[in-house]
């Protein structure tokens, strides 16, 4: 009897002999069709989406409003280029990032393809508005992959062989509670780390020498590790006494992910630099760098953007995807789903002690693996083993972390609660075998 391959085996053989082995695998996941939170793979089997493309299509997968507003916009132009020749997709849509994202008085907005893209600009930026040429960033941090990106990348799988690396960077730990604080309560944590910061002006880098400095204020990469409140505040404070652009990275926690268009409305925290991506152009390449106006206008002409600055088609889509985010209030939305994973993760944890923590702001949820119930011995066998057998189940999930210990919740905030507890039921019964 000959023995028909599955067409998702054969795209993935395909794969392996034509696309270089550095593009990353996380999963055999293949699709030929998307809809909502489901995936139908090229064999015709239906996949839960618990990854919504590493958090990019928050509104579903091919909207119908997102959709129908890249074809209208197909058929007048694909491509000027706005140094070239403007168009209003371009400014209407740093219009609605001013008035989504206020800065200050006065708030302006450049467009480019990537979130790596937009971080490269908001460093040169902040060079330009301070004259200085230090960087300060963090352990945990993912920043993208292009060469200032990657050097304030932390995770050092991501960077071998690829130095040497962009000069006047400098790093601290980031203020990981659940990791770090030991016996400490996290006020006693927080005056820890903010002493720490301080200081870094003797030990680290001169202040008077510091550009920005960049966070996430939820870890993304890192393992959702969201920075404590307080720390950021403190944080706030010392840019503003030295005079340091505080730039903040929300391309994973942006646009709906954490209940707010940024996870830093959260914090009562305004940084005078913003970058975001993903979730804002429901999968079309586009993302921002949104800042304080005099911030914005210190980079010289010539100095920022690029040919693809703000595709008019991408534009369109972030344009209908706000407004289908306004429309259908998926601010609340992703408080309702975080708040139904979350109570289903803590279910779990209060039974297995391998779930060292639960974590996350709004829609953005992780449970981390553990040895011996102790945060510094990384469980990634059980994470994988995890991922592995709920993917025979029919469900997509993504690790995170620096020892990818860590399972990361991001479903489309449009899934239905009969999906989203599916979804998480698999999980159940999937962590039950495996730990029993």
């Amino acid at each position: 009897m000959i023995e028909t391959k599955l067409k998702s085996e054969e795209l993935l053989e395909r794969r392996k002999n034509a696309v270089a082995n550095g593009v990353g695998v996380f999963n055999k996941a293949t699709v030929d069709s998307a809809s909502g939170a489901i995936i139908k793979d090229a064999d015709g089997r239906e996949l839960i989406d618990f990854a919504a493309g590493i958090g990019v299509v928050n509104t579903g997968h091919s909207p119908e409003p997102v959709v129908r507003a890249i074809k209208d916009q197909a058929e007048k132009y694909l491509h000027t280029s706005f140094n070239v020749v403007t168009y209003e997709p371009y400014i209407e849509l740093c219009e609605k990032l001013a008035e989504l994202l206020p800065h200050g008085e006065k708030t302006k907005a450049m467009l480019v393809s990537t979130g790596a893209e937009a971080v490269e600009n908001a460093i040169k930026i902040a060079r330009q508005a301070t004259k200085k040429e230090a960087v300060l960033c963090y352990t945990g941090a993912f920043h993208g992959r292009t060469m200032m990106a990657m050097t304030l990348t932390s995770k050092v799988g991501y960077k071998t062989n690829c130095g040497p690396f962009a000069p006047e960077v400098y790093r601290l730990p980031f203020p990981n509670y659940y990791r770090y604080s030991g016996e400490l309560t996290e006020d006693q944590f927080v005056d820890q780390e903010l002493k720490r910061l301080r200081e870094s002006g003797l030990n680290v880098v001169d202040p008077d020498n510091l550009a920005a400095i960049i966070m996430e204020p939820i870890q993304g990469e890192g393992g959702f590790n969201p920075v404590p409140k307080r720390y950021l505040q403190g944080l706030r404070d010392f840019c503003d006494q030295h005079g340091i652009m505080l730039i903040l990275d929300e391309i994973q926690s942006g646009f709906g992910r954490t209940g707010n268009w940024a996870s830093y409305q959260h914090y009562g925290v305004t940084p005078d630099i913003t970058t975001v991506a993903k979730a804002m152009g429901s999968g079309l390449p586009i993302a921002a760098v949104i800042g304080r106006s005099e911030v914005m206008d210190s980079a010289a002409p010539g100095t920022i953007g690029g040919t693809y600055i703000g595709s008019p088609l991408s534009c369109v889509a972030s344009l209908a995807t706000i407004k289908m985010m306004e429309e259908e209030n998926l601010n609340a939305r992703a408080m309702e789903i975080g708040n139904r994973i979350t109570h289903k993760f803590e279910e779990l944890k209060s039974r297995f002690t391998a779930i060292g923590d639960v974590r996350g702001v709004g829609a953005m949820v992780a449970m981390e693996f553990v040895k011996d119930n102790d945060p510094r011995q990384p469980d990634a066998d059980t994470c994988s083993a995890l991922m592995n057998a709920c993917f025979d189940r029919g469900l997509i999930l993504i690790s995170a972390g620096t020892h990818k210990n860590i399972i990361r919740v991001l479903s489309p905030l449009v899934i239905t609660d009969e999906d989203l507890d599916r979804g998480l039921q698999i999980m159940e019964e999937e962590l039950t075998r495996i730990l029993s």
